[in-house]
């Protein structure tokens, strides 16, 4: 923990550069001198994820914390007493008391981390009393939220930040160093996607052995208590971000590109009933429900500058995580199933070179420069490299690496989803939520620029 904090200490200004992005407008002036003080909106599993992060640096104040569950609260707190920090002002007791936490006039930025359909509300509330505000995936559920997000950031010059580990990852990291540096040539396609096995954690009550419960909602715990609702009532991608975030960095979508259009398929339902009928019996409540979500969700989205993406959602199957990650261009193309690389004229005709070796060479410069600073923040250490992103962009008030455009831009994907879903996969077109500035505005040097 001390060596994290001497770390923050003095290297403070050399990262100042993670964050720095080009923005569409707005000032880029310091609002703070000394410690930035953070208020936080959701403290449960993530929320208290970023709340331990935080209090590992000397350059944050927790100002105050809000949860509706009591119980998160006290575990909250318990983690400030130990850290030997100031308890904080607590908000919680109704849906809408975080408002209150918003009018708090020494919170200078928030991180909010509750379930998605309180993330586009909260934000926006957020931006609009002036706060700094970062938020967790995905960062809307329908295009009028979008918008909600992009008009607000527009309206008032307060930033947000989507909060999107997976663009620090290391491989994630790497790839995109070799994108920078054409190692693969000119890009044409690209897949990815979030296959994550989660009926445990949509099906758990709490009381039966873990990974083994069979119920959600007001019966659940965590997660299952909000977001196996979903699936219940939505046909659609419902969490993008972690696969088409890195991806749509790589291809500088919104900075150079941008999505133009989208077409998605779902197959049957099958893996939540039987989960439940295996795990619960055939005659339980949960067995008799029909799930509206497909299994596997396919989206296929063209680029303006010509590139294909297929982005997968498969979250209800028996199967290994992985995100699906596969980057190809003219001269080759890195796949992280099998991590496995070829590029033409190097590797053999026809042999993949193993992965390895090559994202070592090209290992990015954040994380051969304070990789093992990054050691037990979270997901492999990408923890520690988003919320430093935030805190440093916080502090000098400029705007973030993953802006409101992108936050917009790649939780569209949602609401398109359903809809070509529902319409036998009709084309939609995404929205250009920077009004045609994305032609002009520069990509962000992911290289240079985070010194």
């Amino acid at each position: 923990m001390s060596s994290r904090r001497t770390f923050i200490k003095q290297t403070a200004v050399a990262t100042a550069g993670i964050t720095i992005a080009p923005s569409l407008s707005f000032s880029q002036s310091s609002r703070f001198s000394s410690k930035l003080n953070i208020g936080l909106i959701g403290v449960g599993l993530r929320g208290t994820n970023h709340l331990t992060n935080l209090l590992q640096r000397d350059d944050v104040t927790i100002t105050a914390i809000c949860d509706i569950d009591p119980n998160r609260i006290s575990i909250a707190k318990e983690h400030l007493s130990k850290a030997g920090q100031k308890q904080p002002k607590v908000y919680g007791k109704d849906d809408y008391d975080y408002r209150n936490l918003l009018e708090e006039k020494d919170i200078d930025a928030v991180i909010i981390s509750t379930p998605w359909l309180w993330h586009t509300r909260m934000a926006v509330d957020s931006m609009k009393a002036g706060k700094y505000t970062g938020v967790e995936v995905s960062a809307a559920n329908t295009l009028e939220e979008c918008w909600d997000l992009v008009n607000t950031h527009e309206q008032t010059g307060s930033h947000l930040m989507i909060l999107e580990n997976v663009n620090y990852r290391r491989d994630v990291l790497a790839v995109l160093n070799m994108v920078k540096q054409n190692v693969f040539g000119e890009l044409i396609h690209f897949r990815c996607g979030y296959q994550h096995d989660l009926r445990f954690v949509k099906l758990n009550d709490g009381k039966t052995a873990y990974g083994k419960g069979v119920e959600f909602g007001d019966k659940g715990i965590s997660e299952s208590k909000w977001r196996t609702q979903h699936s219940l009532y939505r046909n659609g991608d419902v969490y993008p971000t972690h696969g088409v975030g890195p991806i749509a960095t790589m291809c500088n979508v919104n900075r150079g590109n941008r999505f133009v259009s989208m077409t998605s398929h779902a197959t049957k339902s099958l893996g939540l009933n039987k989960y439940i009928v295996e795990n619960g019996g055939k005659n339980h409540p949960n067995a008799k429900l029909k799930w509206k979500q497909g299994d596997v969700i396919t989206s296929t989205i063209d680029t303006a500058q010509g590139e294909t993406i297929i982005v997968t959602h498969d979250c209800n199957s028996p199967r290994p995580y992985s995100l699906g990650f596969r980057v190809q261009g003219s001269q080759g193309l890195w796949e992280v199933d099998g991590s496995r690389i070829y590029i033409e004229g190097i590797s053999q005709p026809h042999r993949w070179d193993e992965a390895q070796p090559w994202l070592d060479k090209y290992d990015h410069p954040l994380w051969k420069k304070y990789g093992e600073y990054a050691a037990g923040s979270g997901h492999g250490g990408m923890d520690f490299f988003v919320l430093n992103a935030f805190v440093e962009s916080a502090k000098q008030n400029i705007a973030p690496p993953l802006d409101a455009y992108d936050a917009a831009a790649w939780s569209a994907i949602t609401p398109l989803s359903e809809t070509s879903i529902a319409n036998n996969g009709e084309p939609q077109d995404f929205p250009d939520f920077t009004r045609g500035l994305w032609i002009h505005r520069k990509p962000y040097n992911w290289i240079k620029d985070t010194y």
